[in-house]
C-alpha cells in the first residue's frame, strides 16, 4: 500500500510539472498544443496506413500509437526548451541558472566577481578545467575575466581556463548553447584533480563571501557600503 501511495504521489508530481510546462511553454508559444498534437496526429496516422497495406492495421496501430507518443514528447520538449531559454535571455543571472543545470561533475559558484555596472563572472569547474562565463557588456567584461584569471592563477595555475561570454553578438554564445558547448570542451582534469582545483579556488573566496556584511540584522533603508570588494 505504501508503495503504491508513493508511485501515485509521485505521477501527479510529474502530471502537474507537465501542467505547469505547459502553461509557461503556452504562454511563449501559443501555438504549441496544435503543432504537438498535429506530429501525434499524423504519425499515427502514416503508421496506420502503413499497417493496412501490409495487412496488419492492429499491430501498426499499436506501433503508431507509441511512436507518435514518442514523437510529441520529443517536440514538446524541444519546444518548451525554446521557450524557457527565450524567456531567460536578457535576464540577470540567466546564465548561472544554465550553470547551475548543467549537470553531474560539475561545482558551479555564481558571482565571483561583478563591477558597479552589474557585468557579473560566473565559474564552473569540471574535468575540463576552470569555465568562467560573462554576463554583461563584452567590452566591460573583458577586463574583468582578465581579473579573474590573475586573481585565480595564484592558487590553481595548473589548470586549463576557458572563458565565454554569453550574447548575440560576434565571438559571444548564445545562451541556448551554452549548457552544450561546455559539455563538449576536451576533457583534461581527473576526478580528483577536480575536487583539488575546486577547493584551492574555494580558499580564495567570491563575491559575496568577501563582502562585508554587518552582523544582526541589517536596519530599515540601509544599503552596502561601498568598500565591498567588487570587480
Amino acid at each position: 500500500m505504501a508503495r503504491k501511495e508513493n508511485a501515485d504521489t509521485a505521477n501527479q508530481g510529474r502530471l502537474k510539472q507537465i501542467a505547469l510546462t505547459y502553461k509557461m511553454t503556452r504562454r511563449v508559444d501559443s501555438k504549441v498544443g496544435l503543432v504537438v498534437a498535429g506530429v501525434g496526429i499524423v504519425v499515427f496516422g502514416v503508421l496506420l496506413a502503413i499497417g493496412f497495406l501490409i495487412g496488419h492495421p492492429v499491430y501498426a496501430g499499436i506501433l503508431g500509437f507509441l511512436l507518435a507518443f514518442l514523437a510529441m514528447a520529443i517536440i514538446f520538449g524541444r519546444r518548451a526548451e525554446k521557450a524557457a531559454f527565450g524567456q531567460m535571455e536578457g535576464q540577470p543571472g540567466a546564465a548561472a541558472a544554465v550553470l547551475e543545470n548543467i549537470g553531474r561533475g560539475w561545482s558551479v559558484t555564481p558571482a565571483v566577481a561583478m563591477n558597479r555596472n552589474q557585468d557579473v563572472v560566473h565559474r564552473a569547474v569540471g574535468k575540463p578545467g576552470i569555465v568562467l562565463v560573462g554576463e554583461g557588456n563584452p567590452n566591460r567584461l573583458r577586463g574583468l575575466l582578465a581579473a579573474e584569471k590573475k586573481r585565480m592563477a595564484r592558487t590553481a595555475s595548473d589548470a586549463p581556463v576557458h572563458d565565454f561570454v554569453v550574447g548575440d553578438g560576434e565571438g559571444q554564445i548564445p545562451l541556448k548553447k551554452l549548457r552544450t558547448t561546455l559539455l563538449k570542451l576536451p576533457r583534461t582534469l581527473t576526478g580528483p584533480q577536480v575536487t583539488a582545483t575546486n577547493d584551492r579556488l574555494k580558499a580564495l573566496g567570491d563575491l559575496m563571501s568577501n563582502m562585508p556584511v554587518p552582523k544582526g540584522p541589517m536596519p530599515k533603508g540601509a544599503r552596502m557600503p561601498k568598500g565591498g570588494r567588487m570587480r
